[in-house]
């Protein structure tokens, strides 16, 4: 994916719709509506723009760009439109009474949890919560109260993708970073975090400084804690490089952050340095402004690396595929240790990946407690053979 382009993601890039979409998410509105009442006089195939939109998790903001222009398009056009708004929207409103639902019960045990992304980030950045496509409920949690926690969501009937003995919990709760739930209401409706990141990538943020410099915002009404807005621009930083900016949406999420007048640049700056994640932070600010026309303030660009424009460009022209990338093939490693600038983090992650047994490898071979060590070496002989088979 640090390559070259491939062909579909090229056409993509050219195609006008995916240049309308990129007009239609600028975080500076009003130059947008310029714009955008030139591109109602192309001939946009609405079907698949709604589709770019969906598969990006920027259709609230088409709709909102599109709101003024309503008389402009044909009327099965604008149905479709509002049909999959009032979608969007409907789920965005179950998915703050359940979060509601949770965080009360947790609370009510005792274990103090923070919502971020997802609607936290669209109520506080967006100033609605449905101005963001919503897929799921994130929330953060400390590492020692994760057991009690999987006990009270199960008398909320949800169920856990991942049902562990304990000596393996206590490993995955050292090298893994969430469980993912199901519930009545859909499936993989929450994700339980206590670490932004598995180990293996080699960025030790501790959830515990998240928890000590959160802020109070309101949810759907509700009043709750969340990241600073210093701490989710680089934990969003984060995201979409690990996922390999394969939606639109967390650029939009960057870029609207990168507007905020108080933004303590100082304090990005000295935990960016601290995690040696500069290279990562300058991509997400170069796709930011050459994608959606972000303004880079004069103090982020005092982080910004030199010398990797060619990577950013590379980046940009594969972002409008949005493909998901295999995570265990050899390509995204090497993406991987090139988004790290530092050689010793580089060593970090590589060892870390080959070495981490995990789910996967305890799943395929049961060894007793006292040969738990040994799951490292069916680690390693799992990733040679997926190598071999390349």
């Amino acid at each position: 994916m640090c390559g070259s382009s491939p062909p579909l993601t090229e056409k993509i890039a050219d195609a006008p719709e995916w240049r309308f979409l990129l007009d239609a998410c600028q975080p500076e509105s009003s130059k947008a509506n310029v714009v955008i009442d030139s591109w109602l006089r192309h001939r946009i195939r609405w079907d698949f723009l709604l589709e770019l939109a969906e598969n990006h998790g920027v259709l609230p903001l088409v709709h909102q760009a599109l709101k003024p222009y309503g008389r402009a398009l044909a009327a099965a056009d604008l149905a479709l439109l509002n049909s999959k708004h009032q979608t969007n929207l409907h789920r965005a409103m179950m998915l703050s009474r359940e979060l509601i639902r949770i965080m009360d019960t947790l609370e009510e045990n005792g274990i103090e949890v923070m919502p971020y992304k997802g609607l936290a980030l669209a109520d506080s950045v967006y100033g609605d919560i449905a101005l963001r496509q919503t897929g799921d409920i994130d929330l953060l949690i400390r590492a020692k109260d994760v057991s009690r926690a999987c006990a009270v969501l199960a008398k909320l009937n949800f169920v856990a993708h991942l049902d562990l003995p304990e000596r393996q919990q206590k490993a995955y709760l050292q090298s893994g970073y969430e469980y993912m739930f199901d519930a009545p209401a859909g499936r993989n409706l929450l994700e339980l975090q206590w670490a932004i990141q598995p180990r293996f990538y080699a960025v030790d943020f501790s959830a515990e400084e998240l928890f000590e410099r959160a802020i109070a915002v309101s949810v759907a009404g509700r009043m709750v804690r969340t990241p600073s807005f210093e701490d989710s621009f680089i934990l969003l930083s984060l995201h979409a490089a690990k996922h390999l900016w394969a939606k639109l949406i967390w650029i939009c999420d960057l870029a609207r952050i990168m507007k905020m007048n108080h933004l303590g640049w100082s304090q990005i700056k000295d935990r960016v340095e601290r995690f040696r994640i500069r290279r990562i932070l300058t991509l997400n600010l170069l796709l930011a402004n050459r994608l959606l026309g972000a303004s880079i303030p004069s103090q982020a660009s005092e982080m910004l690396e030199d010398g990797i424009e060619d990577l950013a460009a590379k980046i940009e022209g594969f972002v409008p595929g949005g493909a998901p990338f295999h995570m265990e093939s050899v390509a995204y490693f090497r993406c991987m240790l090139r988004l790290r600038e530092h050689p010793g983090d580089r060593v970090r992650f590589a060892s870390r990946l080959l070495l981490t047994a995990g789910p996967g490898e305890w799943a395929s071979l049961k060894l007793p407690d006292f040969l738990f060590p040994a799951y490292r070496l069916v680690r390693l002989s799992r990733v040679a053979s997926k190598l071999a088979h390349l």
